[in-house]
């Protein structure tokens, strides 16, 4: 099963490049994607307007209409997520990407690892702003969530977290008993991308720990699940 949804996400890739356009189609779909391959900007707006993608790969250098003019006519009436793909590396050009709508950017060369990462990351982010926010009744002994104040508490008693260790604790919460990954949360909580020599999570996971057991909850802890991620479940801290 996909980590984001049962169904096998459908990716728009728009490369003209015909060994990296083919190599692309081809291992995207041995990881389990679909995937449509354009060759220009146009001909790839023309079949996003046809029909629906989970997220769109687009290179900047296309031929006719070049990628940043492609996105910004997407966005008008799209909000389908897109990484950009570019050889340049140029400061500018990832600027112009993101003010234009770019969800993410990946410079050439990259390795076909990375470009997983990077679009499952997307999918999970997009897959827990589709679910719903409805409330939910907080039993006695129950962490209450305080979404204003950017904090929890038990029984009326406040942890004191931070935005950053409540927006990492309240993810965890939303799936609960379920690992989510160091990349996942780096671009979901962090809203940067991974570096196994950042320590920040580990420092923001650490606080979160202390917080809680300050307050007197046990009921759950934010546990390591080694080589995978954090879970936000039951039992002892590991």
């Amino acid at each position: 099963m996909h980590p984001v949804s049962i169904h096998a996400p459908h990716i728009l890739a728009i490369e003209d490049d015909l060994v990296l356009g083919a190599y692309l189609h081809e291992e995207l779909q041995r990881g389990g994607f679909h995937v449509t391959w354009c060759r220009n900007g146009l001909e790839g707006l023309a079949v996003a307007d046809r029909q629906a993608f989970d997220l769109v790969l687009m290179d900047i250098l296309l031929p006719g209409l070049n990628g940043l003019d492609a996105l910004a006519s997407l966005r008008r009436h799209s909000a389908t997520p897109v990484i950009l793909m570019s050889a340049l590396g140029a400061e500018a050009d990832r600027i112009s990407g993101f003010e234009r709508g770019a969800d993410d950017y990946l410079p050439k060369p990259f390795s076909f690892a990375e470009l997983r990462v990077r679009i499952e990351a997307i999918l999970r982010r997009v897959a827990f702003e589709r679910r719903s926010q409805a409330p939910r009744e907080v039993a006695a002994g129950q962490l209450q969530f305080d979404e204003q104040g950017c904090d929890v508490s038990l029984a009326g008693v406040r942890a004191g977290l931070t935005p950053s260790e409540y927006r990492l604790l309240e993810t965890l919460h939303r799936s609960t008993d379920e690992v989510l990954s160091k990349p996942f949360l780096y671009q979901q909580v962090l809203q940067r991308g991974y570096s196994r020599h950042d320590r920040s999570l580990d420092m923001h996971v650490s606080q979160i720990r202390r917080k809680l057991k300050a307050i007197g909850y046990h009921e759950r802890q934010v546990r390591t699940v080694w080589g995978k991620g954090y879970v936000f479940g039951a039992g002892e801290v590991d």
